[in-house]
């Protein structure tokens, strides 16, 4: 089957989010989906523009779909999760939804003329992870490694070195996380910046580079990663080797606010409807 339009991806997701609990991070929601349709490796692989799957830019859309209907909220560290509406709804109409949001807000307003052509509102709009994607993409592959050395120092790793030679197996850098102040986990990782999706075989050469050398691995790259290549890092009896694809990066870099700005004030109520979900 072709990858749905972003519309009839809403039930698949809230769908999802029921079986993972209420809650997922977009990566999680995305295998789910991929489970409860049953696509295939290449329906999943398959690039929508720059470096990011149709699949995965759709759900970007149902999930800011949802989000607007009032069956979803995010968190700052990229976790979805149901409301308590989104808990109580086992199924939505596809039309109700489309005409509620296209009701709401000036962005709405501005994608409702191409929804009457016919054609989906992520064609209108450019979400603001598919700018930075293609900022990330304009930088030569030594300022890729540097940002990456970057976000790894901002998230807590130290000694982080970038060293980049060539016939080194893809390592790029090394750098030491420490948990807790009381263990210590060498890492080496390496920075693809890529259109495409990265494949098993380039995850067991990452792997093979890394042996003997580090406790763990970190891919990080643009693009995205094969089902294969996600089974592939996480097989058993293997050198753990964790994966950061476009999707993850760029919210991590919103969360760690490198490269972005936020325009909003935060104003902090306490919501106690939340609460009663539990």
């Amino acid at each position: 089957m072709a990858v749905p339009t972003y519309d009839k991806l809403f039930n698949p997701v809230i769908k999802a989010l029921q079986d993972l609990g209420g809650s997922g991070s977009v990566s999680e929601i995305e295998e789910k989906v991929i489970e409860i349709l049953g696509l295939t490796e290449k329906e999943t692989a398959e690039i929508h523009r720059g470096s990011r799957t149709k699949l995965a830019y759709r759900l970007a859309w149902t999930r800011n779909y949802l989000k607007r209907y009032g069956l979803l909220e995010n968190s700052a560290h990229g976790v979805w999760a149901l409301t308590s509406k989104g808990r109580e709804t086992k199924k939505v109409d596809e039309e109700e939804v489309n005409r509620y949001v296209k009701t709401i807000g000036r962005e709405a307003e501005s994608i409702e003329s191409e929804v009457a052509e016919g054609t989906e509102p992520e064609r209108a709009m450019k979400l603001w992870q598919e700018e930075l994607l293609e900022e990330l993409l304009q930088l030569s592959p030594a300022a890729f490694e540097r940002l990456c050395q970057r976000i790894l120092r901002e998230s807590g790793f130290v000694q982080v070195e970038v060293t980049g030679r060539s016939g080194d197996g893809g390592i790029d850098g090394r750098g030491i996380i420490k948990i807790g102040g009381l263990l210590s986990f060498h890492i080496i990782f390496q920075c693809k910046r890529y259109e495409g999706s990265v494949s098993s075989q380039q995850i067991r050469d990452f792997r093979g580079a890394m042996q003997g050398r580090a406790d763990k691995g970190i891919f990080i790259t643009t693009g995205s990663f094969t089902r294969d290549a996600k089974q592939e890092a996480k097989r058993d009896g293997a050198p753990p080797i964790d994966l950061i694809e476009g999707n993850d990066l760029v919210e991590k870099m919103r969360e760690l606010k490198l490269g972005v700005k936020i325009k909003t004030e935060e104003a902090i109520e306490i919501d106690k409807e939340w609460f009663k979900g539990f």
